[in-house]
């Protein structure tokens, strides 16, 4: 799947003032994750384990 067919959204944790944003799509297999500030540079591909995995570890302080 390339990049134009995703349905990005910006973090709800990026502010709204700020250059530095993270960019998100979720598709059925994968979680994706971009820098708003450059879509053109690749983008961060995560498998749904690892990104339940992630998000746990990060909630854990």
């Amino acid at each position: 799947m390339s990049t134009t067919e995703l349905t990005w959204f910006k973090s709800s944790f990026s502010g709204s003032q700020s250059d530095d944003c993270v960019e998100v799509a979720v598709t059925e297999q994968a979680i994706h994750v971009r820098d708003s500030k450059d879509v053109t540079h690749p983008h961060l591909v995560v498998n749904l384990g690892g990104w339940t995995r992630f998000v746990q570890y990060v909630a854990r302080g």
